[in-house]
This record gives structure tokens, C-alpha cells and sequence, in this order.
């Protein structure tokens, strides 16, 4: 398939999980893709091979989404590099859980600047070039957690909420520019971070569930290509649930 057969794609925190997941996918629908990575540097390079056996450009950069300096030299770099930089994946995060009463200032802070601080960054960044090709799209990830809250990442929740209003906010102003800013809320997922989850833990999560299994990354990465591709051209200031009916 080849529905963003030409597009260049920046993705963040790409190494492993969901991040991995949009990026090999991306690429079997033709996308060159950028992608960044911090610590995992093996896994971004092995990334980065797998991505060109597709047959498409692919680049890994080792950069930090919440610095705002290293934000603007990346989106300099990928756009010395492909050209143009026409889809921004706004992956990257952390969770440092904790219950409020015991959760430390610096727990708060890296989370939040990680997270949320990141967004701006790249963002801020990436709008220059879009508005210069008077087009684009930013797919923001946030989480289920962000619109209903979660008991121990009051960090981690207020980060993703303040995503979603990151991301109807520039969507409001940047539509007459043709750049569109939506984001995806991921549910219970199966990732390297749910892996180490108990069992027993799982299945309660799973009970939840109208659909009575955790999700795929896969399954994110399926409407990450719809939001990226021309299919979505009148969608934006949108946030898309993808809970298996968590929240419904």
C-alpha cells in the first residue's frame, strides 16, 4: 500500500512501542521517515535499517524532544536531510507514577517536560517549514488518561490532557495555513511498558474493556496513517480514541 507514498515523516521516541510501530508502518505506506531516539541506540539503528528494506528513505537521530534548542536543530537537520518535513509524530514520553501526596517536584517536572514541553518544542519547530509549503499535518499522542484521569500519575495525566488542548488550539489557528493538528488517545496497549505488567493486573484492565482485550500497537499506528494521509485532508482539532470502547 502506498497511501503516503512521497511524505516525509518525523516521528519522536520511536525506538520501541508505539513509536516503532507508526514508523515501520509509515514506511510500508511509502513514507520516508525520520525518527529520534535518546537512549536506546541500538534499537534506533536497527530501526533505521528496517525502515530502508521497505525501499524508502529512513534516518534515526538521537535527540531530546524537551529541549527546545535540539527541537529546532532537529527539524533544521531532517529538512536539510528529506527536503521537507510534511507529517510531525509527536510521540515521545515518560511516566514517573507516584500518588500525589508522595509525589516529588521532580517527578512532576520531568514529566511534564518530557511529555508536554516536548509537544511545543517540535511543534514551535516543524510549523515553520509547513507554513512556508503551505501544508501539513501533527499527530499529537496523548493517552485515555489525559480525559479521564488515572489514581498515581496525576503528573502523567495532566501532561497528556495538555496535549489535547496543545492540539485543539493549534488547530484553530494554523487550518487557514492548510496545516491540520489532531491527536490519537491510545487506551490499554500492549508495549514494552505493559509487558511488565501482572498478569492478574492485565486482566483486570481487560475487564474494563467493551472489546475484552488489550489493543495492538499496530492498531495505534492504523489511525496515525489515516491521520497522516490525505484520507483525513478536512480532519483536524480532533482527538481519536483508540480504548477498544474504554471510555464509551
Amino acid at each position: 500500500m502506498t497511501l503516503l507514498k512521497g511524505k516525509n515523516i518525523l516521528i519522536t521516541g520511536a525506538s520501541k512501542g508505539i513509536g516503532r510501530a507508526m514508523a515501520t508502518a509509515f514506511g510500508r505506506e511509502g513514507a520516508n521517515v525520520a525518527f529520534t531516539y535518546l537512549s536506546s541506540i541500538e534499537k534506533g539503528q536497527a530501526l533505521e535499517q528496517e525502515i530502508q528494506a521497505l525501499g524508502v528513505k529512513a534516518k534515526g537521530f538521537r535527540s531530546d524532544a524537551s529541549d527546545f534548542q535540539a527541537a529546532e536543530e532537529l527539524i533544521n537537520a531532517v529538512v536539510s536531510e528529506f527536503g521537507t518535513v510534511d507529517v510531525l509524530v509527536n510521540n515521545a514520553g515518560i511516566t514517573k507514577d507516584g500518588l500525589l501526596m508522595r509525589m516529588s517536584e521532580e517527578q512532576w517536572d520531568t514529566v511534564i517536560k518530557v511529555n508536554l514541553k516536548s509537544v511545543f518544542n517540535l511543534t514551535k519547530a516543524a510549523i515553520k517549514p509547513m507554513m512556508k509549503q503551505k501544508y501539513g499535518s501533527i499527530i499529537n499522542i496523548t493517552s485515555v488518561v489525559g480525559i479521564r484521569g488515572n489514581a498515581g500519575q496525576a503528573n502523567y495525566a495532566a501532561s497528556k490532557a495538555g496535549i489535547i488542548g496543545f492540539t485543539k488550539s493549534v488547530a484553530l489557528e494554523l487550518g487557514s495555513r492548510n496545516i491540520r493538528c489532531n491527536a490519537i488517545a491510545p487506551g490499554f496497549i500492549e508495549t514494552e511498558m505493559t509487558d511488565v505488567l501482572d498478569p492478574k493486573v492485565k486482566e483486570e484492565w481487560e475487564k474494563g474493556i467493551p472489546m475484552k482485550r488489550a489493543g495492538k500497537a499496530e492498531e495505534v499506528a492504523n489511525c496515525a496513517i489515516f491521520l497522516a494521509s490525505d484520507l483525513s485532508a478536512y480532519v483536524t482539532g480532533q482527538v481519536l480514541q483508540v480504548d477498544g470502547g474504554m471510555l464509551t
